[in-house]
């Protein structure tokens, strides 16, 4: 194990030494009982480059089997259903929606033009919300905008609360396209509640950890917790491609429970905190691609409930690829993984991203309540502009409310990094009971990094050809 507090001084270019013997046992160790599993050598790559690359046809075949859900070629207009420019359209919106479905399905269209949203939309199945160019649903603040209680997830624990903004439940094909606006008017609505929220937080947390029946745990009128803007639950075949979600009132685009997820050609704008741009939550096949994030939260979190509650629901999220994505966020992760992670994440790739600026640019988070395991992550072709720390493992986010449940961090490849500026290059703790295991960081260069590299509580450690002030750090 390795156990490395302190390692490569940026300003005295020093180098990062792992314990040879431990890490050649360690491999040889590893390749023999591969050997004895299979049963022929010849099976096992001698080269983990091989095993990498390998890698990469799994997220090949995640894309290949997702496919958009198809929709009738029926057009259902929000002027056909009462919207005019100047009043509330939320009534009509829903109407559009309700008899689209009732048709058998097709597309709800939005118009150019600004609509008043003073009630949420309720998504149904084969129902494709399309927004046209210059189209914008501005939805109201908290005094304006009416929203019914409904069975969300929030913050990892399921709730009955205040419905997100876009919502649907038990819906197979269903889809936001369009290249006009959602406006979620957060900074001066919704966010405003945070400073009240902690006593709710906390009592849905004690319910969460109690095992409160679901139905039990009812909140809303009277209470603080922010609704997401988009969530779908327990959804198959969803879409979102071409929209520009801006002042998002809690996290922007939150699938839970869902399968066959793709988010694509998707603008996200919202600088407040907790405006996470897309969070897939106990999802599988998952597929987010050439979007843009500018966040003050996390950018991508990828998570699966938290603690008691999500070992209670004991859903992972896996099969998740990411790619040729744009992201900034000054307080926050790039791309993360947790902290709400207890259901577990798997078979997680990303790929071609530029980050221009990000408080951890690759970021795994967990705290010591967490349980869960994140395995099989796969990360390459990341450009960093400017970053308080590249890469982070911690198992310190937040404070515990036991530590009795340590998460298990195993089997990461993170390769091609060029990093311009960061803080720390390397931030990489578990702890002794749940040491983070399997870790290769190969080919990353980070120019000017301010602060010394922070490791302890490792297994199978491996840097290949990561460069920091010029100087090698050597395993």
């Amino acid at each position: 194990m390795t156990a490395i507090v302190v390692a490569g001084c940026p300003a005295e270019g020093g180098v990062l030494m792992v314990d040879r013997r431990a890490f050649v046992a360690g491999s040889v160790a590893f390749v023999a009982a591969a050997r004895a599993a299979i049963g022929h050598a010849a099976a096992v790559p001698a080269d983990p480059r091989d095993i990498a690359r390998d890698d990469w046809t799994t997220a090949d075949a995640i894309v290949a089997r997702m496919r958009p859900p198809v929709f009738p070629a029926a057009t259902f207009s929000i002027l056909d259903h009462g919207a005019t420019h100047g009043a509330p359209a939320h009534l009509a919106v829903q109407a559009a929606v309700d008899a689209c479905a009732a048709a058998g399905g097709g597309r709800v269209l939005v118009p150019a033009g600004l609509w008043r949203m003073n009630g949420a939309i309720h998504l149904r199945s084969n129902v494709e919300l399309h927004l046209e160019r210059d189209a914008v649903l501005r939805f109201g603040r908290p005094g304006e905008i009416t929203l019914p209680i409904v069975l969300t997830r929030w913050e990892g624990i399921e709730v009955y609360n205040y419905s997100p903004l876009i919502y649907a439940r038990d819906c197979t094909n269903v889809a936001i396209t369009g290249q006009g606006v959602c406006d979620g008017q957060g900074g001066q609505g919704f966010f405003q509640w945070r400073v009240h929220q902690d006593h709710d937080k906390g009592v849905l947390r004690d319910m969460g950890e109690a095992g409160t029946p679901v139905a039990d745990r009812r909140f809303g009128p009277g209470h603080f917790l922010r609704p997401p803007f988009v969530q779908f639950f327990r959804c198959t075949n969803v879409l979102i491609d071409g929209p520009k979600f801006v002042d998002s009132p809690f996290w922007t685009i939150h699938p839970v429970y869902s399968t066959n997820v793709i988010v694509r050609n998707v603008t996200v704008v919202s600088h407040h905190l907790n405006s996470d741009g897309c969070d897939p939550d106990s999802c599988q096949d998952v597929l987010i691609e050439h979007c843009r994030f500018d966040v003050s939260d996390d950018c991508i979190a990828i998570k699966s409930g938290r603690d008691q509650d999500g070992w209670r629901v004991g859903l992972p999220t896996r099969n998740v690829v990411i790619r040729d994505c744009q992201m900034s966020t000054h307080i926050a992760g790039a791309i993360a993984i947790g902290s709400e992670m207890s259901g577990g994440a798997s078979n997680i790739f990303a790929e071609r991203l530029d980050v221009h600026h990000a408080k951890q640019a690759i970021y795994f988070k967990a705290n010591l309540d967490r349980g869960g395991t994140i395995a099989q992550v796969r990360v390459r072709d990341v450009k960093v502009r400017d970053s308080d720390t590249l890469i982070d493992f911690t198992t310190a986010y937040h404070r515990s409310r036991g530590g009795n449940a340590p998460p298990t961090y195993k089997q990461f490849v993170v390769e091609r990094v060029d990093c311009r500026n960061t803080g720390r290059a390397l931030r990489i703790v578990g702890v002794e009971a749940a040491p983070v295991e399997d870790v290769l960081i190969r080919d990353v260069t980070v120019g000017k990094a301010r602060e010394h590299n922070l490791i302890a509580h490792t297994r199978d450690l491996r840097l290949d050809g990561v460069r920091v002030n010029g100087q090698v750090l050597v395993a």
